[in-house]
């Protein structure tokens, strides 16, 4: 599951990335000879009327598009071949093209990664929909409390005597459910075909796990997505709130869990993690985290998401990637965070085959998620990436003349080494950071 979900994540990413390579090129006069999912032998090809062999290969560990003209999948310039072309079919190859249609060729991989990620985040979103105003329950999830009163269609108006709040005011909500009591059955005043009544039912954010975080405490060992936690040590809790207190103050030590799932209680043991986790303004705070997020005792009813608001909510999310990878770059370099939060190639597929397990929607987020991060990643500009082609060209424009091909070859030369250095750096840290 793990190799298989990684697979397909990363030909997924690499398939868009090189596709943008490919299409911006051709629409901008530059022939592709080859574009190929994996490396190695040749397992299948075609030939389109472009002139353009599209292959799958046995190795199925990302991909690349060969211009004409090039003389590998790196887009180094073959000298023999180039020297004996013709002006016009020197305008075919990516080093004869003018500056504009190779600079929209590098550029154009990146920017199909954003280009996924955004649709990828908008369209779950607009699948989702939005919580309904006012707060409404859709359905109750099954708890270990003896409190049935809630029904699906209960417009909520007070908790606990407290009036519910806009959910789309997030401080405010926030708020709202700390002050909350911290007990397994609180009254709700709720409105249930045109009549206010008081019924009875669990706390609205009970210690309840509505996702697992990968490689971590919780998913180690064994929780599954709809556990809830019923004691610590013996101590009972009866909101997400009392558990996240004990998790934070814990040091570390292990803790003795109690948890219900489906009927059935388990007594699992697990230790708390160190989590670098980024802050809204942009810096980091060090936790200890078991790896669970928390959600409503119920499904709130929601509305449909309008394209143009998913679109925006996507390109939102997709920042938000950047940004916070950004500053964890920043962070680790500065020595603020640890430089275990870099993971590497087993980390990922690991991550990859957690996600999968949790259904297609987490898998779907993850892909969108990585290929952000592709895309970033690509833009770095350290040669042999897009982002160091960008670079090349940015001294093409600034003095008249590309670099010289002795130039280039040193240039690529340390990019490579500087790309192998952080993927060996990497793998390390996949394989003794815990």
């Amino acid at each position: 599951m793990t190799l298989l979900a990684f697979v397909v994540a990363l030909s997924v990413i690499v398939a868009i990335h090189e596709y943008g390579h490919y299409i911006v090129g051709r629409w901008s006069g530059i022939k592709a000879d080859v574009f190929s999912i994996g490396f190695g032998p040749v397992i299948w090809a075609r030939t389109d009327r472009h002139g353009t062999q599209w292959q799958i290969a046995a190795l199925p560990f990302g991909g690349y598009v060969k211009f004409h003209g090039d003389a590998g999948a790196a887009s180094d310039k073959a000298s023999e071949d180039y020297e004996a072309m013709s002006p016009e079919e020197r305008r075919t190859t990516m080093h004869g093209a003018p500056l504009w249609a190779r600079s929209a060729t590098v550029v154009a991989g990146p920017l199909f990664n954003f280009v996924l990620s955004i649709l990828v985040f908008g369209g779950i979103m607009m699948v989702q929909g939005k919580v309904a105003e006012p707060l409404t329950v859709g359905e109750v999830k099954p708890l270990p409390v003896a409190a049935d009163g809630l029904q699906a269609g209960d417009r909520l108006l007070e908790i606990a005597g407290r009036p519910v709040p806009d959910f789309a005011e997030e401080d405010a909500f926030d708020d709202f459910v700390a002050a909350l009591p911290e007990k397994r059955v609180i009254d709700y005043t709720v409105e249930r075909d045109g009549k206010t009544r008081v019924v009875q039912g669990p706390h609205p954010m009970p210690p309840l796990a509505s996702q697992l975080a990968p490689q971590s405490a919780a998913y180690d060992a064994g929780m599954k997505p709809g556990d809830v936690i019923t004691a610590v040590d013996g101590d009972p809790v009866a909101a997400f709130s009392q558990l996240k207190e004990i998790v934070e103050s814990s040091g570390g030590r292990p803790l003795d869990l109690t948890v219900w799932r489906d009927g059935r209680t388990l007594d699992l043991t697990l230790e708390p993690r160190r989590m670098d986790e980024p802050l809204p303004d942009g810096g980091f705070q060090t936790q200890w985290r078991i790896g669970i997020a928390g959600g409503f005792a119920f499904e709130p009813a929601t509305e449909r998401l309008g394209p143009l608001a998913a679109v925006g909510a996507g390109a939102a999310q997709t920042w938000g990637v950047v940004t916070n990878s950004l500053s964890g770059f920043y962070h680790m370099v500065t020595g603020a965070i640890s430089s275990c939060n870099m993971s590497g190639p087993i980390g990922i597929a690991e991550v990859s085959g957690a996600m999968a397990s949790q259904g297609v929607e987490s898998f779907v987020w993850f892909i969108a998620v990585l290929s952000t991060a592709v895309g970033l990643l690509n833009l770095f500009p350290i040669p042999v990436l897009d982002g160091g082609h960008l670079l090349f060209h940015v001294y093409e424009a600034a003095t008249g003349r590309p670099p010289s091909d002795a130039a280039l070859r040193v240039l690529m030369t340390l990019g490579l080494a500087v790309i192998l250095s952080l993927m060996v750096f990497a793998l390390g840290n996949d394989l003794f950071c815990n």
